[in-house]
Parts: C-alpha cells; sequence; structure tokens
C-alpha cells in the first residue's frame, strides 16, 4: 500500500474529490481490538491511520466516521475531520507532501444486533460547495460477544450454625482456710458453690451424655507467712480439696474418677498477684499507699513482714482480703454430648421445640430435600424470631427453589432483626439478579465480612464491568466456569482451561462451549471442533451461535457441525 501511496498518487496534488475517493484504499490503518469485542457492555474502537504523502487535496476536506453496521441498521461513532493545506477551516491539517498519522479512539454502547457486523469507515469528502461520499472502507468485523457467557451464579450465603457435637464445660468450687491450717471447715461445706458441685454431681451420675474428663485443683495461700511454710501450706490445702471432690465422686459412685491421672493438683504457693489485683479493686482509701508500700520490697520475707504489719494496722485487708487468698480452687472437667445426626432429624419432625438454636439449625443442614430444609427453617423462625440466621436461611432455601420475591422479603427481614453481611450479601445478589448491577455491588462491597462467597459474586460483576483483572484476583482459587471466564479474557487461555477442566461446568453445554473458545485461541483445532460437537450435542441452539461466532473465525469453514 505505501508503494501504490508512492507512485499512483503523485497526480492526486492537483486533482480533486474524485481521484480522492479513487485512491481512499491508500489511507492505511490497524484497528484495536480486531475483531471488536465487547467488554463492558460497551464497544471500544481504536484506529492508529496514516494519510500517504501527496494525497490529500489541499483545498479539501474530509470527514471520517467509523460506523458499525449489521443488518438492522448501523451505529456511527464520532467523526473526525481532517483538511488540506489550503482548505477553510478548524479541522486536523494533513499537509499534501508528508502526509499524516492519526490515532483515533471512541466506544458506543453495545446492543445485541452488532453481534453479526462490521466496522466500515464512511469518508465525507468536501470542497468548496461540494460533497462527495467516498466509496465506504471495512475495517474489522465485530462483535465478540464472549464476555456475556457469564454464568448466573452468584452466590446466597447461609447463616450457618455453631452446633457442637461435644462441649467442654466445668462445675466449679472454692474452698477457703484459715490462717496456716489446711482443715476443710463444716461451714465452708454449706456454702452454695459447694452445695452445686454436689447437687451437679448427683443429679447426673447416670447421664450418659456426660464423660467426666478430671479434677483439677489450684490451691494457695495468702502472701503474709513465711515463703517455704506457704508452699508446704497450699500442697496441703490441694490434698483436702482433692479429699472433699474425691469424697463426692466416690458417694456417686463415678467410675472415671478411679483413673489414673484424673486429679491435677497445683499447689501455687503464696499468692501475691492474686492479693495485688484485690486491693486494686478494694475500695479502701489507703489502697495505693498499700501497693507502693509494698512494691518497695523485692525481698519475699520483708515484703511479707510487712505485709503481716499493714494487715495489723488496716482492717480491709485482715478481714476483706487475705482470708479470700487462703484457697483452693476446684474444677470438675466434663463434656456434654450432643444429640446425634439421627436424633436430631428425629427431633427436628417429633419434638423441634425442645431443640437449641445452634441444634436446629444444624438439623436442617442433615438434608437435601429443599422442602424439608424450608420447613425445619420455618421452625426456627418461629422458636427463635430474634435471630437473624433464621429468617435468613429461609430466605436462602426459597432462593434455591426460585422464589425471590419471597426470599428477598426473608433477607430484608434478616437485617431488619440485625444488619449483617451473610443477609446484605444475599439482598445483593437479588439486586444483581433484578439488574441493578452498581446496588449489588454497593451492597457486596458493605457484606466483605460475610466470606469469599462475597468475593466470588464481586467477581462476577468485574467481568460484566470488563475488569478482569479485578474478576481474577477475587476468583483466585475457584475452579468455576466464570472464573475460567475472567481467567482467559485476562489474557491466559491455558490457565482458563485448567480452571474449567476442573469445574462442575465442565461438561455442561457452555462448558465445552468455553473449551471450544479456549482451544480457538491456543490454535487448536481438533479442541474447538470436539468441543462444539459436544455442546452442540448438549444444546443444539449453540450451532447457529457457533457458526457466527468470530471466536471461530479463523476455523468457520472447518468446524465440523
Amino acid at each position: 500500500m505505501a508503494v501504490l501511496a508512492a507512485t499512483a498518487l503523485v497526480v492526486a496534488g492537483c486533482g480533486g474529490l474524485g481521484k480522492m475517493d479513487k485512491y481512499a484504499s491508500t489511507i492505511t490503518h490497524t484497528v484495536d481490538p480486531d475483531p471488536l469485542i465487547v467488554k463492558g457492555d460497551t464497544v471500544h474502537v481504536n484506529i492508529n491511520g496514516n494519510f500517504p504523502g501527496k494525497y490529500f487535496y489541499k483545498k479539501a476536506q474530509v470527514e471520517l466516521t467509523p460506523t458499525i453496521t449489521y443488518t438492522s441498521g448501523e451505529t456511527p461513532l464520532k467523526m473526525a475531520g481532517f483538511q488540506g493545506e489550503k482548505a477553510a477551516g478548524n479541522y486536523t491539517v494533513v499537509p499534501y507532501e508528508t502526509g499524516k498519522a492519526f490515532s483515533y479512539s471512541d466506544k458506543v454502547a453495545y446492543t445485541p444486533a452488532m453481534e453479526e457486523s462490521q466496522l466500515m469507515l464512511n469518508i465525507l469528502g468536501k470542497q468548496g460547495n461540494k460533497e462527495k461520499a467516498f466509496t465506504a472502507v471495512k475495517l474489522a468485523d465485530g462483535v465478540i460477544t464472549t464476555p456475556y457467557l457469564v454464568m448466573s451464579d452468584d452466590r446466597v450465603i447461609i447463616g450457618a450454625d455453631k452446633f457442637e457435637r461435644t462441649t467442654t464445660h466445668s462445675a466449679d468450687a472454692t474452698i477457703h482456710y484459715l490462717v496456716a491450717s489446711e482443715v476443710v471447715r463444716s461451714s465452708e461445706l454449706q456454702d452454695q458453690d459447694i452445695k452445686d458441685v454436689t447437687a451437679f454431681v448427683k443429679n447426673n451420675k447416670s447421664n450418659a451424655r456426660i464423660t467426666w474428663k478430671g479434677v483439677t485443683i489450684d490451691a494457695y495461700a495468702s502472701p503474709e507467712g513465711e515463703v517455704h511454710m506457704n508452699e508446704n501450706l497450699a500442697e496441703k490445702r490441694a490434698a483436702t480439696g482433692k479429699r472433699w471432690i474425691e469424697g463426692v465422686l466416690r458417694a456417686n459412685k463415678i467410675d472415671a474418677a478411679k483413673a489414673d491421672g484424673f486429679y491435677t493438683l497445683n499447689p501455687r504457693g503464696e499468692d501475691w498477684d492474686g492479693f495485688k489485683t484485690a486491693i486494686q479493686s478494694s475500695t479502701f482509701s489507703d489502697k495505693d499507699l498499700v501497693l507502693r508500700v509494698l512494691e518497695m520490697y523485692p525481698d519475699v520475707t520483708k515484703r511479707e513482714a510487712e505485709i503481716k504489719n499493714m494487715a495489723a494496722t488496716y482492717k480491709e485487708i485482715a478481714v476483706d482480703i487475705l482470708p479470700k487468698l487462703r484457697r483452693s480452687e476446684i474444677r470438675l472437667n466434663y463434656e456434654v454430648n450432643g444429640y446425634s445426626d439421627e436424633e436430631l432429624t428425629a427431633l427436628s419432625k417429633t419434638n423441634p421445640d425442645t431443640l437449641k438454636i445452634e441444634e436446629i439449625l444444624k438439623a436442617a443442614t442433615l438434608t437435601n430435600d429443599l422442602n424439608e430444609q424450608l420447613r425445619i427453617y420455618k421452625e426456627a423462625e418461629r422458636m427463635y424470631p430474634q435471630d437473624y440466621r433464621t429468617a435468613n436461611n429461609v430466605g436462602y432455601v426459597l432462593f434455591q427453589q426460585g422464589k425471590t420475591a419471597e426470599a428477598k422479603a426473608q433477607f430484608q427481614k434478616a437485617n431488619g432483626i440485625v444488619d449483617n453481611p451473610v443477609s446484605t450479601n444475599n439482598l445483593g445478589v437479588i439486586a444483581h439478579q433484578e439488574g441493578d448491577r452498581k446496588k449489588a455491588a454497593e451492597l457486596f462491597a458493605k457484606a466483605a465480612a460475610a466470606g469469599p462467597d462475597v468475593k466470588y459474586n464481586q467477581g462476577i460483576i468485574d467481568i460484566q464491568n470488563g475488569d478482569y483483572a479485578a474478576a481474577n484476583s477475587k476468583m483466585a482459587g475457584q475452579n468455576t466456569f466464570n472464573a475460567a471466564l475472567a481467567k482467559m479474557l485476562g489474557g491466559d487461555a491455558a490457565g482458563a482451561g485448567t480452571i474449567l477442566a476442573a469445574s462442575p461446568d465442565k461438561d455442561s453445554a457452555k462448558g465445552h462451549y468455553l473449551a471450544a473458545i479456549i482451544a480457538a485461541r491456543t490454535n487448536n483445532g481438533e479442541g474447538v471442533r470436539s468441543n462444539l460437537a459436544a455442546a452442540v450435542q448438549k444444546d443444539p441452539s449453540l450451532k447457529e451461535k457457533a457458526m457466527t461466532d468470530l471466536e471461530f473465525r479463523n476455523y468457520k469453514d472447518n468446524l465440523g457441525l
């Protein structure tokens, strides 16, 4: 074309619009992308062109209008105007001798009619009062619509249960002692915590759901005595504490208590830290002075003597603080074994009101029958209306059943109980399926704390918006059709093939169709043909699409369909 420009156009300088029309094909151009492709509901057109030297008549003007043409009409893009050196006007001047390179960019909203179209360059020449429409020049084919293969597999999220089959608990009691004594007084055994532990063991000695795990005893002395004596005293108090709880378990015939290692005794010695905490939380007026004075004595013996002196001075220390430090803390550890799956299922049918919130939510997950799930979640909503998960999960099942309007009402109800990211995500899914992409994006951003499913939903919107890098980031680690589509649209066809191969959609009609496109983009003709054959077998309507799909333009005469 450059040679043609150098030889045939020498006479054009003294010619007019007719000669410019005749040699319009020498206006070189490249189009990006070629073919055109929809991206974010928009068709972008970028043209780099060049008017050759000795082409542009000095008094002429041309108006270039790239136009997408299709069967039912055409969509013109913005006009770009150029003029010769001696033409009157405000268009871009093209020197006669050297010609001029130019760049052009514009975009238009995509319409389905553009799927089978061409990008034509309409040229209108002007000279004085004369106008001449030049022969239109084809620039590119259009439009590839592969991004519209995106699946509507937005993910609604269930309000997860926190059911634990086995839970760990303890029954706790504290025995207090007189100064320098390890004797368990009968009056101590009348304290409520002692009575509660005794009653708990008695009431649950035959409970099959209780597993007795062991006893831990932490024993202390108050810090005003001599260190060695306090260490021995703590050991003795641990032993007498053990003797008491051992007697309770023996009386109730708890066989587990006979096992080696059932009792763990921790004699802690004098409780200096406990003393400081008790002083700090007390209300007597000189507590700050007491702490400052005591902390002046790093030597334990001197500090003990000073505490004893202060106890003689301050009644609060002698009466309210030190006696509470002379103790054994006894912890009876046990596990509660919850309902089995079979029991939860049965109770959800026969006596749901006996189930706690986590139990009934768990019961709903034990069946794949959507109607049964809905029944259980409705029972949960009746019993626990102030827990947002019950309303949300009713909506979750309704959504799975295709009852979008009812599901939306439930998600709104759940968010009315407490504004939460799970239901907010689900409302984002509804907004997306209703066509409100902007609102969906806002809701997904607000619901980020609900986890990776929210990111996946955002990735779908990124695909539709043409932001393939963002989609790939949000869908990282996901093996789905949409994740493969995003990877391919982002330019990594091989990576897309790997993801698609691991996707549950790989054997669907759309899965095979996408595999055919990936094959086309990696120059695998056999892969194009075999996957198109499989796609059309599952969905015959895809045959017509494949025959005109520009993804397969290099194989259009050898598709095997």
